[in-house]
């Protein structure tokens, strides 16, 4: 059996529940490993920026307090792209698992997944490799539109994907300059760069932009209208 002693994985997901039932399957999987948790994106944000260097693995849900849609695993490929980041989820569209690997996704755990293939999924990562359930093809054809927003999105620094995660919530910049401990001058020129890369004229349609790509690809056919 290969050496787990060093290992150190995040498990990223506002469900108790879950982070319980994963933290056991990893505790079967890799005895050795050290295992901490997050429930929310600051939190999570937290424990990187404290120990980012120490940190082998880490296991993302998409929906959870403080990231809108792919926002947070873009901004975590952007200001940790040394750091693999798995996602976990229970959408198991196609769709949203070609997004996740296109946004840097080192793979792709559905909840569902037994706990086996688990096994396998992690230990290629952390190999290096990328892993996605078998019957996903990458290849699959999506809309330009999508196509286009998604490269777009993928423009943004780590810095402005963040403003634009806190515009997602509504914050005015005066309470993004207080959050990120910068000038409003600054926050400004970051919205600026926004509404350039995302081609949109105002906050608002710059929010609209990135949650088209939440509501196509993670709401599935729960979508509102």
């Amino acid at each position: 059996m290969e050496d787990t002693s060093g290992y150190r994985v995040v498990i990223a997901d506002d469900h108790p529940l879950f982070r319980g039932a994963l933290r056991e399957a990893l505790g079967r999987l890799f005895p050795q490993a050290v295992v901490v948790e997050a429930g929310a994106f600051d939190e999570l944000q937290g424990l990187i920026e404290r120990d980012n260097s120490g940190i082998d693995l880490v296991l993302l849900d998409l929906t959870m307090p403080g990231a809108r849609g792919f926002s947070g695993l873009m901004y975590l490929r952007g200001q940790y792209p040394s750091i693999p980041v798995v996602v976990v989820s229970a959408n198991e569209d196609a769709s949203v698992i070609r997004r996740c690997i296109e946004f840097g996704a080192s793979g792709f755990i559905p909840k569902t997944l037994a706990v086996e293939d688990m096994r396998t999924a992690i230990r290629t990562v952390l190999a290096g490799g990328t892993w996605i359930p078998p019957d996903v093809d990458l290849a699959a054809g999506t809309d330009p539109d999508t196509s286009d927003l998604v490269a777009r999105l993928s423009s943004l620094t780590p810095q402005q994907m963040r403003v634009l995660m806190m515009l997602s919530e509504g914050l005015l910049n005066k309470q993004i300059a207080h959050e990120l401990s910068v000038s409003e001058a600054t926050v400004k020129a970051h919205v600026s760069a926004i509404l350039q890369k995302l081609g949109v004229e105002s906050r608002t349609q710059a929010v609209i932009a990135a949650s088209k790509i939440e509501l196509v690809n993670l709401a599935g056919q729960s979508a509102p209208g």
